[in-house]
């Protein structure tokens, strides 16, 4: 999943930003309300990290703002605020779910797989194609019951391809999913990531096509 976290402490930011990529996540991350808003405005986040304390604006103003602007990207928002009042507020302005500070990195890898899981559940599920699934909340794909061993890397270009099922996919396009505003990667790694997961797919129902001078294209062959 592409994500957006939003911190000021940078100690903090960088500690939690590398996790999440461990993990297989790509990391957008922001120190102030504004920088924020501008990559919203650029990107479409799976779900945004939130601290409240930002230093130009309060965090639940930013979300007032998302919510007004009518982006119902999932919003887990992380505050050292404990008062039950505080808490409701933020779930009347349009939270999905909050974290109070300090917390253990494992809850809230849980809590940003409870809200994706939810989010996915109000726009139709899992994604697929033939007898090929890929549980977008918890980050595994099968082959009908039986799971496919991936690189986080191989999951990010076929969540890509599955996004856009039937339609060729460019290198730019998958570039742009893998990679936050930091990193880059070669048409060549782009390359050896789709060999790689062509092989792996030998076997399943569908196929990983070539479109020479486009991109990819992943489909079944019966249509």
């Amino acid at each position: 999943m592409r994500l957006l976290l939003i911190e000021d402490d940078v100690q903090i930011a960088e500690s939690l930003g590398r996790a999440l990529r461990r993990a297989g996540d790509v990391v957008d991350i922001y120190g102030t309300a504004r920088d924020a808003e501008q990559a919203l405005r650029a990107v479409d986040y799976a779900l945004v990290i939130l601290d409240l304390g930002l230093p130009d604006r309060d965090g639940g103003t930013l979300l007032r703002a998302m919510r007004a602007q009518d982006n119902h990207t999932p919003v887990l928002v992380v505050t050292a605020r404990d008062e039950l009042n505080d808490r409701v507020r933020l779930l009347d302005l349009g939270a999905d779910d909050y974290l109070v500070k300090p917390f253990e990195m494992v809850e809230l890898q849980a809590r940003i797989r409870a809200v994706a899981r939810r989010a996915i559940a109000k726009s139709g599920g899992d994604i697929g194609v033939g007898g090929l699934r890929f549980d977008l909340a918890e980050r595994r794909a099968y082959a009908g019951d039986v799971p496919l061993e991936l690189s986080p890397r191989e999951l990010g270009v076929l969540e890509m391809l599955l996004l856009r099922r039937g339609r060729v996919v460019s290198k730019a396009q998958i570039q742009e999913h893998l990679c936050d505003w930091d990193e880059a990667l070669t048409d060549g790694a782009i390359e050896l990531y789709v060999h790689r997961l062509r092989k792996k797919l030998e076997g399943t129902e569908v196929e990983l096509r070539t479109v020479r001078g486009f991109g990819y294209l992943l489909q079944h062959p019966q249509g």
